[in-house]
């Protein structure tokens, strides 16, 4: 999976001082695109931004936040917007839940999606640009000890090919696409399932993990993300990561 060149481009990416959507910065960057890094965190934004130098511009702010989302699109009017912030998965089984927490991603992660997506197509974004949402493996399998998370998760899916279709709709040439990846130890949402799943396995972690075969670190999944999220060649539509690249859903 390749990157092109992004220098004197601006990216977007939410969910941005760990794990995938860090790793997805980091590519970027290395791209040379200047990535607006958008989370709650500040000292982990700042730590991110000393890794990656001035291409890095940290932005702690709430990605849920309708206004945020309005205003930096406006601001920075990217040529890729990346959509992964989303709540870490509990790891309990259902009857553990309440309401509240059940629902949790789709106040999160689906909630930010909508936002985002709703303003990429209203401001709009220029002819050209791309927004790659983070869906996930679990939209397509479930996931048991997630709560809302795999509902949520589908949503996105859902809700990224409907702003294609609006995008077509409205010729307003902005590419919509959605990534699911699987389940990614070193991932801070890979890591919550690998310790709820090795309990309910009755093993431990590393054996949980040997069992799941080869699995793509959160390095290549953020490059999976970077590419989907650059690519021009690249249809609208569902991808999956895979070894040999991005797979095209159904």
């Amino acid at each position: 999976m390749t990157v092109p060149d992004l220098n004197g481009t601006t990216a977007i990416v939410t969910g941005a001082s760990r794990g995938l959507g860090g790793e997805a910065a980091a590519v970027l960057c290395a791209a040379g695109a200047r990535v607006v890094g958008v989370a709650r965190d500040k000292a982990e934004l700042e730590q991110l931004r000393e890794r990656l130098g001035a291409n890095f511009v940290p932005v702690a702010e709430d990605a849920t936040d309708p206004a945020v989302a309005e205003r930096l699109l406006a601001e920075y009017r990217p040529r890729v917007l990346v959509l992964n912030a989303g709540a870490v998965p509990l790891g309990r089984p259902v009857q553990e839940y309440d309401w509240e927490s059940f629902s949790r991603h789709w106040q999160v992660d689906v909630q930010h999606a909508f936002h985002w997506t709703r303003q990429a197509l209203t401001l709009p974004l220029d002819p050209g640009s791309i927004v790659a949402s983070v869906s996930s493996g679990a939209a397509l399998r479930g996931s048991p000890v997630s709560g809302g998370y795999a509902g949520a998760k589908a949503t996105i899916r859902f809700l990224t090919a409907y702003a294609a279709e609006e995008s077509a709709r409205g010729g307003l040439g902005i590419s919509f696409r959605s990534i699911l990846p699987p389940l990614t130890p070193g991932s801070g949402v890979g890591n919550s399932g690998v310790h709820a799943y090795a309990e309910r396995s009755g093993v431990d972690e590393e054996e949980f993990v040997r069992r799941l075969g080869p699995v793509l670190s959160p390095a290549a999944i953020g490059a999976a993300i970077a590419t989907l999220a650059t690519d021009p060649a690249l249809e609208a539509g569902a991808y999956q990561p895979t070894a040999e690249g991005l797979k095209k859903l159904d």
